[in-house]
């Protein structure tokens, strides 16, 4: 099962499918999944111990149930074709990074795969075209094939993927350490060459919680401020950050049409996919995709699912286990929350990222969340002392937090619409 579904994570990334001919005629992706979904099917791994594993699914009933609440009754057929995979691979993928070491593998193909992305464009920002064939973008910004084909898809991947780099690169010695810190350098490149504003900003978010959890909230947030100074010198995109500049108005002004979607849908949105059917562009942010798309109901179903996996990983780092004078087992605790910190960084950058995109359906974004869940549920069954999340116990919060969200959203768009 484990080498199985991360052959799929390298085809959904690197997608040779998409630029190698003869490749196109061969369904090599749904193939490795079915397989892979298999195996898991007659595997003694299969775990549902994390609430993300119920709200995923209770989240693809309601993309579903969005569409025939619209008039579209075949539409909840395509909606289940289109995520049902991503279901699929979210469980098996969560399965099977239940030990450190599995994880450890899974944040090396990312690390690799994502790596491989960067050398493209490079090439690209060389040569002005990259080895699929694919030219570079608009502005000189590289992108790749696929569901990568837009640069800040890209930089979504490598925001999401530079935490796991460094921390592979922190431990070893040699070779590996150069390798992996050469990575995470090329990341980081690469991350510039997309010129994509949400990127650099996620790379600072990024940063800015670690030097939070190491050096506390006022140096996070004194070297965050001259981080921006910088990403400001150094992108000309980014000298453009402004709620009035015309890229950035534009995304103000979808959101307002999103949340006008969601004052006429209240409860069901107004249906998958359908954000562009009422306004000319895309939401250009995730949560307010969810919230005009899925109404209420979905938006809280997708913010549990993100913040469960949040919750976990700080509830991983901050716990303090029992002193204990086994030196054995107290190294074993540091690399547990060293391994917990790596993944809650990487769900900083991911969403970070996603704040300024349109991604919440993308399967990049559930292959990491789903290693996220499948490692606590590892942890806990190495350390049984760490809680365990049951939606039946904590669920309800989630529709006052939703409600809360929501609020938010409507107060930010407001405040941006008067600073257009």
């Amino acid at each position: 099962m484990f080498p199985l579904i991360l052959v799929y994570v390298v085809l959904t990334i690197i997608r040779p499918q998409d630029y190698v001919p003869g490749l196109d005629l061969v369904p090599i992706l749904p193939v490795v999944l079915l397989l892979a979904f298999g195996a898991w099917m007659f595997s003694n791994a299969k775990t549902f111990e994390a609430p993300q594993f119920v709200i995923l699914p209770a989240f693809l009933l309601i993309l579903m149930i969005s569409q025939v609440t619209n008039g579209w009754s075949g539409g909840a057929i395509d909606e289940l074709a289109r995520f049902g995979p991503v279901v699929i691979a979210f469980f098996v993928f969560g399965a099977a990074c239940t030990t450190q070491r599995r994880v450890s593998t899974a944040m090396a193909v990312f690390v690799v795969c994502a790596a491989i992305l960067a050398l493209h464009g490079v090439q690209q920002a060389k040569t002005g075209v990259g080895w699929t064939g694919i030219p570079i973008g608009e502005g000189n910004r590289i992108q790749y094939v696929g569901i990568f084909n837009d640069p800040n898809d890209l930089g979504l991947l490598f925001a999401a993927t530079l935490p796991m780099a460094v921390f592979l690169g922190r431990p070893g010695r040699g070779f590996a350490r150069v390798f992996w810190l050469g990575c995470a350098a090329l990341l980081l490149y690469g991350t510039y060459l997309t010129n994509s504003r949400g990127a650099m900003l996620a790379v600072l978010v990024v940063a800015g919680c670690y030097l939070w959890y190491r050096r506390g909230m006022m140096v996070a947030g004194t070297l965050g401020v001259l981080g921006l100074v910088a990403l400001k010198l150094v992108s000309s995109r980014m000298d453009e950050l402004d709620a009035g500049e015309e890229s950035a108005a534009g995304r103000v002004d979808a959101w307002y049409a999103g949340l006008e979607m969601f004052r006429d849908n209240p409860l069901f949105g107004v249906g998958a996919g359908n954000f562009t059917e009422y306004n000319e562009l895309t939401a250009h942010n995730s949560f307010v995709l969810v919230l005009a798309e899925t109404g209420f109901a979905g938006f809280v179903l997708w913010l549990a699912f993100v913040g469960y996996g949040f919750w976990m990983m700080l509830t991983v780092v901050r716990h303090r286990p029992a002193e204990t004078q086994d030196a054995a087992k107290a190294a074993e605790w540091v690399a547990e929350r060293q391994m917990a910190l790596t993944l809650l960084l990487s769900l900083c950058g991911l969403f970070a990222a996603a704040f300024f995109l349109s991604r919440s359906y993308m399967v990049v974004l559930y292959l990491i969340a789903a290693m996220v869940a499948g490692y606590y549920v590892g942890a806990r069954r190495r350390w049984p002392e760490l809680p365990r999340f049951r939606l039946a116990n904590q669920g309800w919060r989630w529709v006052p937090l939703g409600a809360g969200g929501v609020a938010f959203i409507f107060v930010l768009v407001a405040v941006l619409l008067r600073t257009t």
